[in-house]
C-alpha cells in the first residue's frame, strides 16, 4: 500500500493542477464523516443499545469516527474491535510497543501494513486477527447462508464477531458489525474461486 500511495503521490507532484490526492489515510473528513453519520446512525438503529462496535481497519475512519461518537459525544463505554489481518498484526504490534513487520495477506480493504493517522489506537479495546481462510470462508457463508454479497474484508469482521461470540462475556450484547465491502468487486479473486464458471463471471 505504501507503494501505491507513493506512486499516486509521484503522480500528484508531476501536474498538482491536473491531480488531487484525497488522502484518505490521513484526510480528517475521514473519519470526521463517520462521526457525523455513521456513528449517529448506528447510535439510533440500536435505541442506544450497542455493545461493541467492530471494524476492519483500512484507512482506520469508520472505527475511529463511530468510535467517538459513541464513546464521546453518547458517553457510553462500548468495546471497540479493531479488525486485520494475523498475517500483517501492525495494530496489534503497536499497541504493544513493538516493531511494525507487515506481511502480505489475501484480505484486501483492511491490514495496510502501516498505522494510518486517522487510526486513533486510544479508542481500539481490543484486537482481532483473522486469518485469510477465515475471512474468505466467512464471506462465503454469508452469501450461502444469508444472501449477503459482501467482500472479503467484510468476511474477516464477521468472523471476528463469531469468534468474540464464542466467549461468554459477550452473551446477550448487542454486536455491530460493519461490512463494508460488495462481493461484486472480488470475482476474479480467491473467494469466488471454484464457486463459477469462466462464462458465468463474465455475464
Amino acid at each position: 500500500m505504501k507503494g501505491a500511495i507513493a506512486k499516486a503521490e509521484e503522480i500528484v507532484a508531476s501536474d498538482p493542477k491536473r491531480y488531487l490526492l484525497l488522502q484518505q489515510f490521513s484526510n480528517p473528513a475521514n473519519p470526521e464523516i463517520h462521526e457525523k453519520t455513521t456513528g449517529p446512525e448506528i447510535w439510533e438503529d440500536t435505541d442506544g443499545q450497542v455493545d461493541v462496535f467492530i471494524s476492519g481497519v483500512g484507512t482506520g475512519g469508520t472505527l475511529t469516527g463511530v468510535s467517538r461518537y459513541i464513546k464521546n459525544t453518547k458517553g457510553k463505554a462500548i468495546i471497540s474491535v479493531a479488525v486485520e489481518p494475523t498475517d500483517s498484526p501492525v495494530i496489534t504490534q503497536a499497541l504493544a510497543g513493538e516493531e511494525l513487520k507487515p506481511g502480505p495477506h489475501k484480505i484486501q480493504g483492511i491490514g495496510a501494513g502501516f498505522i494510518p493517522d486517522n487510526l486513533d489506537l486510544k479508542l481500539i479495546d481490543r484486537v482481532e486477527k483473522v486469518t485469510n481462510e477465515e475471512a474468505i470462508s466467512t464471506a462465503r457463508r454469508l452469501m450461502e447462508e444469508e444472501g449477503i454479497l459482501a467482500g472479503i474484508s467484510s468476511g474477516a469482521a464477521v468472523a471476528a464477531a463469531l469468534n468474540l461470540l464464542k466467549e461468554k462475556e459477550f452473551d446477550g450484547k448487542t454486536i455491530v458489525v460493519i461490512l463494508p465491502s460488495s462481493g461484486e468487486r472480488y470475482l476474479s479473486t480467491a473467494l469466488f474461486a471454484d464457486l463459477f464458471t469462466e462464462q458465468e463471471l463474465q455475464q
